[in-house]
């Protein structure tokens, strides 16, 4: 679905992100070439009957259709009609209809689904300003809704109260600044008040049943991205390799959602809620980045499987990954990150595991934060490359360095914490059984583990002898560090494959 959703996303762009403000001059006919220019230039098939009535052109039957070869199926936006009026002072205010269809055909291995999307607004325009190669977009709507309105598999129609979607967004304002040279740049921004989901399924032929429902408030996005001109029906290969970029910052304030099922005799329900958060998603020719981030959540979760409702809280929650994405002998950085901060569990579940209260009950937290040199070895977006590499005909990388930035997990009154920085031999696949052999050093401090050990032996979780191998194994690989029950290791590992623990070699 990559291609689809990148095309779908520029599509979305084009229809309805928007700006304002410029000088120069910018004519009906120039905004809807430069759509059906833009639109052709990305996969699309674009129609509509043309006409002009003093400084209005008015295009009816308008059909933008984006093939999906992957999917064997096809994307469908359709207008009855669009409105290009030029106001007089240089700009051109584009009327779509208040409501109009967002279709979806998709067909393979016998089947076929077909679906389509109502988009609503409150009917106000987008000015267009500037001239025929620097255009800006503005638009605002108190609100705009997207409503799943038909279903069709294989032929037949799908009762409406089998599915349902509906997302509102409220007092929503966009600006986009659109350059148009050797490829397209735009620099979008979008606020929104708040974002209201509310999705399920019933299956017709049983009891089995799901539902979506939540909101977000306080939404902002901000992002740049570049898409090349030229290509006739790109791929997600063709476009990357063409110049296609990304970087865009999502926010919100607040949030909260409700997931539940039944299937069958079993059922499940989750209830979250958090302070705010971010999703930063970055892509061009040569790498992919996330950075999901959240504050304050608060999960509760309850189903036939679980005995009683377990209510979570995590401070903060992130994840964090660089990948490449491009075919090189070169090496290319990069990099991964998990956080999950301040992580506390009902007291109830407590009891079950230490009903006398011998442990602490603080929250547990878990830091990994990775950075690494590698050689991608295959096109990612080589669907027989892919498959080369998924029967084990071709290697899909190497790793040539791995750097612990840091490490903790504390949980329990002990806390491990460390760094580290290593490079891998691949041409040695001997030494350490088949993986390639590391050379480095590692930093470790660990707090707390003889307390965690004694408490685990009083509560009968933990055996006299388990114990003193526990114990036997930290003395090998670690020396008494400052302070009460504290242990730190520097692990070593030479090019020729010896290991060593504070200068003892123990392999």
């Amino acid at each position: 679905m990559s291609v689809f959703l990148a095309r779908g996303g520029a599509a979305a762009a084009v229809v309805v992100i928007s700006a304002q403000g410029a000088l120069a001059d910018v004519s009906a006919q120039d905004v809807w070439a430069d759509w059906k220019a833009y639109l052709t230039s990305t996969g699309y098939s674009v129609s509509g009957n043309e006409s002009v009535s003093g400084s209005t052109l008015t295009v009816t039957d308008v059909s933008m259709v984006m093939p999906i070869p992957e999917e064997d199926g096809s994307g469908t936006v359709s207008f009855p009609e669009i409105q290009f009026v030029e106001n007089g002072d240089g700009t051109v205010n584009v009327l779509l209809p208040a409501e109009f269809p967002m279709g979806f055909d998709f067909s393979g291995d016998g089947e076929s689904f077909s679906g389509k999307l109502i988009y609503a607004h409150d009917g106000s325009p987008m000015t267009v300003s500037g001239d025929a190669e620097n255009m800006t977009y503005g638009y605002s709507s108190s609100k705009v809704t997207m409503t799943l309105d038909a279903l069709t598999a294989d032929g037949e129609a799908i009762p409406a109260d089998v599915a349902k979607v509906l997302i509102v967004m409220n007092d929503v304002a966009t600006q986009t600044d659109m350059k148009i040279a050797d490829a397209r740049s735009y620099d979008q921004t979008l606020t929104a008040s708040s974002l209201t989901y509310d999705m399920g399924f019933n299956d017709p032929e049983s009891d089995d049943k799901g539902a979506f429902k939540g909101a977000l408030q306080g939404l902002s996005f901000s992002g740049t991205s570049t898409v090349p001109t030229g290509l006739e029906g790109p791929d997600m290969q063709a476009l990357l390799a063409a110049g296609f970029a990304f970087d865009g910052t999502f926010t919100f304030t607040g949030g909260n959602g409700s997931v539940s099922g039944v299937d069958g005799r079993d059922n499940f329900a989750m209830e979250s809620s958090s302070q705010g958060g971010s999703i930063a998603v970055a892509m061009n020719k040569q790498n992919l980045t996330y950075d999901v981030s959240q504050t304050g959540t608060n999960v509760t979760i309850s189903g036939s499987e679980i005995p009683f409702p377990l209510a979570l809280s995590m401070a903060e929650t992130g994840f964090k990954l660089m990948m490449p994405l491009a075919k090189s002998d070169e090496e290319q950085d990069f990099a991964l990150g998990i956080t999950l901060r301040d992580f506390a569990v009902p007291e109830m579940l407590w009891g079950m595991v230490d009903p006398t209260g011998q442990l602490p009950h603080d929250p547990a937290t878990v830091i990994l934060d990775l950075a690494g040199k590698g050689k991608v070895l295959f096109d990612l977006f080589d669907p027989e490359a892919m498959v080369a590499v998924e029967s084990g005909d071709e290697q899909p990388g190497e790793l040539n360095a791995l750097t612990v930035k840091q490490l903790q997990v504390s949980a329990a009154g002990a806390e491990l914490t460390g760094t580290g920085d290593f490079t891998f031999n691949n041409e040695d696949l001997v030494s350490f059984d088949g993986m390639p052999a590391p050379s480095g050093a590692a930093n470790l401090k660990l707090v707390g583990a003889n307390a965690l050990i004694d408490k685990l032996i009083g509560m009968g979780l933990m055996s006299d002898s388990d114990a003193m191998g526990a114990r036997m194994m930290m003395g090998m690989l670690a020396v008494p560090g400052e302070g009460e029950d504290t242990l730190t290791s520097k692990i070593e590992i030479s090019e020729d494959g010896q290991i060593h623990a504070n200068g003892q070699r123990i392999k």
